[in-house]
């Protein structure tokens, strides 16, 4: 069901082109990621769907509703690279201020998102003395307060220690089961990206790429097969593969897919000592559609 989409969406800043004619199509749910290297239109494309920044031109939808409308931001949750939150007040403080700023905010939610999070045990620290983890959890449940249908997560996990981030993605990924959640993601972390539903490539402005993670990486990404063997020049007499690279012991090949590195596999499984397979990532996609590593 398609909850969120934008049809020729642009920005420019004088002579500068920021976003160029970019349409979206987000369906309820579903994890999206927006891929892009640093001043790639990525945040200026965030701004304008949360209603922060105006479109040159083009429009943007949730359910027919349009981006100046309150309905509209009612269903939006956001958590920016930088807090909106008050250092100099304590994590409970905050989360009242926000919470008084809507109607009828169910209190067994609020509490359960607290809980989840973690944060319990520092509502009466001040948001200051937090450290970076801890931070972005008290961000993320003060973007929840709402219970948003869309929530929009700028580079949320810039600079976080293994546990947050995944602490973090548990919670999340529940409220995606539970309710539906739709959420749109900004990263410079690939590996969070391995789990979206669809992705979207924008470079210079332009989308240059927008498929399911599989069927990119059936495009752009080549598995890599490396066989270990003390008899490579028999492996390489009877293989029929260009070989990539080649060491004293090993050599590399890019198979078609994991059927044909089984077939290889079992066809010298006499001659090898051992094998590593390794899938195509979302590097190889990025480096692929773009030129360059993201940044």
């Amino acid at each position: 069901m398609n909850l969120l989409s934008t049809n020729g969406l642009t920005k420019k800043f004088k002579s500068h082109l920021a976003v160029d004619h970019l349409n979206l199509n987000i369906n309820k749910g579903q994890l999206v990621a927006l891929l892009g290297h640093n001043g790639a239109g990525k945040s200026t494309t965030i701004s304008m769907l949360i209603g922060l920044m105006q479109p040159t031109s083009g429009n943007i939808e949730i359910e027919g509703l349009k981006v100046n409308e309150s309905k509209y931001r009612r269903k939006l949750g956001v958590v920016f690279q930088n807090s909106v939150l008050d250092d100099d007040l304590t994590v409970k403080q905050n989360m009242n201020i926000r919470s008084n700023m809507y109607k009828n905010l169910d209190s067994s939610f609020k509490n359960k998102i607290l809980n989840d999070l973690e944060l319990n045990s520092i509502l009466n620290q001040k948001y200051k003395t937090l450290s970076g983890g801890q931070r972005r959890r008290v961000d993320i449940a003060r973007s929840l307060l709402n219970k948003p249908e869309i929530l929009f997560l700028d580079e949320p996990s810039t600079g976080l220690d293994i546990q947050s981030r995944n602490k973090i993605w548990s919670v999340l990924n529940e409220l995606r089961k539970s309710m539906k959640l739709t959420i749109i993601l900004t990263t410079h972390y690939l590996e969070e990206v391995e789990n979206a539903d669809f992705v979207y490539v924008i470079d210079k402005g332009k989308l240059v790429e927008g498929d399911t993670v599989n069927n990119l990486k059936n495009k752009y990404a080549k598995d890599t097969l490396i066989l270990y063997s003390n008899h490579l020049k028999n492996i390489k007499d009877n293989l029929n593969q260009k070989i990539i690279e080649e060491t004293k012991n090993s050599i590399s090949i890019n198979p078609k897919d994991h059927n044909e590195a089984i077939n290889i596999l079992s066809k010298f499984k006499t001659l090898i000592t051992t094998f590593e397979y390794q899938r195509g990532s979302m590097d190889d996609i990025f480096i692929a559609l773009t030129g360059k590593e993201v940044e």
